[in-house]
């Protein structure tokens, strides 16, 4: 039997059906008021959901505390002062935790709220498999080796992904969540400032509000044409070498996957079927299932 149909056997997209059935309609409404409040948090939530399957699996490890005998994965490179959304997962499984105590894991939550965001933005929406527990352990260092950088190179990025099970081609589609979001001036500053491959109105305009110096917590959006929908103008862009990040404008650099990018930039439909598939296909990195792992009370800390 396959990895993937065990796994299948395991998760389920109506795990709690029968014991939290208001769970998926409790995430969705909290999500939506969210993003309501703030677009951006819809990236937010989406790339929390990345940068916890990519360590160690889909187990919520990214959400415990670092106390002072346990060092979890907020303070790694790449979620210090970067990944955010922690409170709305808070918000989330406090009423949870009111409705249907100690049944709705807090990896489930991040998934869903993932896929949820994604929608409220005007994505393609997918079927989450549930049913994954939240780890006990966390690791700073598998964060800070697993997660690529902002200035990776494309076999960088393809290695990255490739670490975790996907192909090019997938890797490319994931990469169009950048159609959303903001990043910092620390993470683009080399880009605009020492790129070749970059329009040079577009790095004049950034450089307005990233110095070479100082204001690392600047923001700018990821997709420079419609920062809050969900649509594939961030592949319209990386043609137009507008990519805000060195490792966006990889993609389309002369390399292995111009042509997957020209084709997204040509279908919208297809990106949003890949770029779905492959969140499924994410979403199902090596959950905690069964007896393994808990369903921990509150998501900041181990029961």
């Amino acid at each position: 039997m396959t990895c993937e149909l065990a796994l299948n056997f395991m998760l389920s997209s109506n795990f709690y059906a029968t014991t939290c059935p208001n769970a998926l309609s409790t995430i969705k409404s909290a999500v939506s008021s969210a993003v309501k409040k703030e677009a951006r948090m819809g990236a937010s939530l989406l790339r929390l959901h990345f940068h916890d399957c990519f360590v160690n699996g889909c187990d919520a490890s990214i959400l415990l505390d670092d106390t002072a005998n346990f060092t979890g994965e907020k303070n790694a490179g790449p979620n210090a002062n970067s990944v955010r959304g922690y409170e709305v997962i808070d918000t989330i499984k406090s009423q949870l935790e009111n409705l249907c105590p100690g049944v709705v894991s807090c990896a489930d939550i991040v998934a869903v709220a993932a896929r949820d965001s994604t929608v409220a933005l005007g994505g393609p929406s997918w079927t989450v498999l549930l049913g994954r527990r939240d780890s006990t352990t966390a690791s700073q260092t598998a964060a800070n080796s697993n997660l690529p950088s902002p200035l990776s190179s494309l076999s960088a990025l393809i290695t990255a992904f490739s670490n975790k099970g996907f192909t090019a081609k997938e890797m490319v589609a994931l990469s169009g969540s950048h159609t959303i979001g903001q990043a910092r001036c620390t993470t683009f500053r080399t880009r605009i400032y020492n790129d070749t491959n970059i329009d040079s109105t577009f790095a004049t305009s950034l450089r307005g509000n990233c110095p070479s110096t100082g204001g690392d917590n600047n923001l700018a959006p990821l997709d420079t044409t419609s920062p809050t929908s969900f649509d594939n103008a961030y592949f319209k862009n990386l043609l137009n070498k507008k990519g805000l990040l060195h490792s966006d404008q990889e993609l389309f650099n002369g390399g292995s996957t111009d042509s997957q990018v020209t084709s997204y930039s040509n279908n919208a439909g297809a990106f949003s079927t890949d770029f779905a598939n492959a969140m499924v296909k994410m979403g199902n990195l090596s959950p905690l299932t069964g007896s393994n792992g808990q369903i921990r009370k509150n998501c900041r800390k181990v029961n």
